[in-house]
């Protein structure tokens, strides 16, 4: 069995300007640095994603597109799902078992507690600090099956990294 690599991203550092939806609070200067600062870091890891899963809020999206403007090379898969903005870290787990079984590295990027606890519920005894993944936060996971049989408690944790650009 091929060895899978499940990356999870929180979102770069997002504006709270007034009378905006929470679903299109933008990146600050900040968070666009800090979003290719992440994009450098998966890039010298060679964490490169074969498929992207993402939230469609437009904090996620811009996170995305400073990272991948920093890994460069073909343009893997982005699925934007709309669960992954206010759902549960097993929905996630759920929307993960999709990823098709030629990819071998999965980048999910989305919101905290709910990505904090993905990567919890993943490998529990390697659990985050109480605060979880901050923003720009990564977490690598490791597994040896299936996407599909990807299963809480079976995927350990391999590495953390907040990127500051």
């Amino acid at each position: 069995m091929t060895e899978r690599t499940l990356v999870l991203l929180r979102h770069a550092k997002a504006e709270r300007p007034a009378g905006t939806a929470d679903v299109d609070r933008p990146l600050t200067a900040r968070g666009h640095a800090d979003a290719a600062a992440a994009g450098a870091w998966l890039a010298h890891h060679s964490l490169l994603p074969g498929e992207v899963i993402c939230s469609p809020a437009k904090r996620t999206r811009q996170t995305w597109h400073g990272v991948a403007l920093a890994l460069g090379g073909p343009a893997p898969e982005v699925r934007y799902e709309p669960l992954m903005y206010g759902g549960t870290a097993r929905e996630l787990l759920t929307l993960i078992r999709g990823t098709a079984e030629g990819t071998d590295t999965v980048l999910v990027i989305g919101h905290n507690p709910t990505i904090s606890d993905l990567s919890g519920l993943l490998d529990p005894a390697a659990a985050l600090d109480s605060d979880g993944l901050r923003t720009s936060g990564l977490a690598v996971h490791r597994f040896d099956s299936s996407w599909a049989d990807i299963e809480p408690g079976k995927a350990a944790l391999a590495d953390t990294h907040t990127a500051r650009g």
